[in-house]
């Protein structure tokens, strides 16, 4: 059987490992090659909600939202493709018990240069009229935040690198990683009976990560945790209206490019775990019920509710719901995974990072610490965590 030789094979051509190839050939390196084992961006990156927004609790996380606001905000400019990216806006809403975190949130952002701030009832019933605003307590707006699509973003980064120099390759399932004699990872073992070898194998392979790394040595703990989400039909076409985070609902909701909404879970108290190949593809009776619920209570004068669908997806879930990103403990190994909800508005940030490291140790994203996302922080108990959690909303912020 034939073996290839390059200098970075990326396992997995979704989201990630498409952003990482446009920045390693955007900084100049393209002997990259991408394997993907069904066809590009098929896996978790078409179930993402899209949303673009900077609320975190975490400098580094905040900073390369911030970071992909930008990239996003030019992507016709850099890639001929606008990414489905529409700068509607992002809100978060909290009750009295969070509005301490709020404020202290804010100004963390606001003093890495991010463009947010404190608005009041009054400014949010203008954003989003007809919304129940009451048990709210206080709101932080950003308004270059907002909504795009996955999908098309990975489509994008994808395209950009084929043109660029980097190597594609869908249907080339990898079935294990190579190692010599001391241990090091060489390459990545074909189910075609083919070898790639390479200087260094990025695995950017979301829940299916573990399995691939426990086979040189290296435990990964990311699950695939389940996430649920309804689309509903107000009766009329939503007009365009920011994203909005409600924490005192626990819920996120988003207008869909045909009007219709999105809505999500916030509640993150009691997480359920799936099989990232075997799952029921729609949202249980319970779940449903809930958003019913929810959807009521926040915009109680829709003319003629009704659910148009519903879809399951998975995140990537780490032990404190924050990526890793860096090398693994063994040599010749990079780790990109455990995304947690986070990976699509921190793509564009995730592929410069990880050229960074790559070529140079270091990164010159601004405020951003690559230490934050080591591997190794789990079993030092150095977990990465919000500075200013919000109660009931767990880590995923």
């Amino acid at each position: 059987m034939a073996t290839t030789t390059v200098r970075y094979l990326i396992v997995g051509g979704g989201l990630e490992g498409l952003a990482i190839a446009w920045s390693l050939a955007d900084q100049g390196v393209t002997d990259v090659l991408v394997v993907e084992r069904d066809t590009l961006c098929s896996g978790m990156t078409g179930k993402s909600s899209g949303v673009v927004r900077c609320h975190y609790g975490n400098p580094s996380l905040a900073a390369m939202s911030w970071y992909g606001v930008d990239i996003f905000t030019r992507a016709t400019e850099l890639f001929g493709d606008d990414m489905a990216f529409q700068q509607c806006g992002y809100v978060v809403g909290v009750g009295e018990n969070n509005i301490a975190p709020l404020e202290a949130n804010v100004s963390m952002m606001q003093g890495l240069g991010i463009d947010v701030s404190l608005i009041g009832h009054d400014k949010m019933a203008e954003l989003w009229p007809g919304l129940h605003l009451d048990d709210f307590a206080a709101f932080a707006y950003e308004p270059l935040g907002g909504r795009g699509e996955a999908y098309m973003a990975g489509m994008a980064f994808g395209a950009s690198a084929r043109k660029l120099g980097v190597k594609i390759k869908q249907s080339t399932a990898v079935t294990e990683l190579l190692q010599d004699s001391s241990g090091r990872v060489i390459g990545a073992q074909l189910a075609n009976g083919d070898a790639i070898h390479a200087d260094t194998v990025i695995v950017a392979a979301g829940p299916w990560t573990p399995q691939l790394t426990a086979g040189v040595g290296v435990p990964v703990d990311v699950k695939a945790q389940r996430a649920q989400l309804v689309l509903i039909d107000q009766g009329e076409p939503t007009p365009v209206v920011p994203v909005l985070s409600d924490l005192a609902g626990l819920s996120y909701i988003c207008r869909e490019p045909n009007g219709e909404l999105l809505m999500g879970n916030s509640d993150h108290s009691a997480p359920e775990y799936i099989d990232p190949d075997n799952y029921i593809n729609r949202a249980d009776a319970s779940t449903v019920d809930k958003i019913v619920m929810k959807a009521g209570h926040r915009l109680p004068d829709m003319p003629d509710p009704r659910i148009t669908s519903s879809y399951v997806g998975a995140y990537d879930v780490t032990p404190d719901y924050n990526p890793i990103i860096g090398p693994a403990p063994v040599d010749g190994l990079f780790l990109a995974t455990g995304f947690s909800g986070h990976g699509f508005k921190i793509s564009p940030a995730v592929g410069k990072l990880v050229a960074d490291l790559l070529l140079t140790g270091t990164t010159t994203l601004k405020n951003v610490d690559p230490r934050d996302f080591r591997y190794s922080r789990f079993e030092e108990g150095d977990l990465l965590l919000s500075l200013n959690p919000y109660e009931g909303a767990g880590e995923m912020r």
